[in-house]
């Protein structure tokens, strides 16, 4: 089986949702942990602090550099995630339909690799 993410894209603001909208995507979510759980599928899942609250570290030359606020500068942030295994693409396409329903905001689903990539360097 594959592992699969399935990102949950966040406008900056977080869903433009009412109180009640909110509490019943809660609901909505856990409804879908709960099959995800049940057919064997999840594998970790988890909910971000907002992307403000990021720190990015990267490589500049020989010195590595800590920064303060997200990698990238956007309208919206991943603002959490599912690990889930599925039998192909497809299968997972239908976790990512009911997760974008049930947190009413997009979901982006991309397949983990089984193997590293070859060096081009043989």
């Amino acid at each position: 089986m594959t592992q699969y993410l399935l990102a949950v894209h966040h406008p900056d603001s977080g869903p433009n949702l009412s109180d009640a909208e909110f509490k019943q995507s809660i609901a909505d979510v856990d409804a879908v942990n709960t099959k995800l759980q049940q057919a064997g599928a999840l594998v970790f899942a988890g909910g971000l602090y907002p992307a403000e609250s990021a720190t990015v570290v990267r490589q500049s030359g020989s010195d590595v550099l800590v920064t303060d606020g997200p990698y990238a500068e956007t309208k919206e942030h991943m603002g959490g995630f599912w690990i889930i295994e599925a039998a192909d693409r497809d299968a997972a396409l239908d976790w990512a339909k009911q997760a974008t329903v049930a947190c009413r905001v997009p979901v982006e689903i991309r397949a983990f690799m089984a193997d590293p990539p070859e060096s081009p360097r043989g």
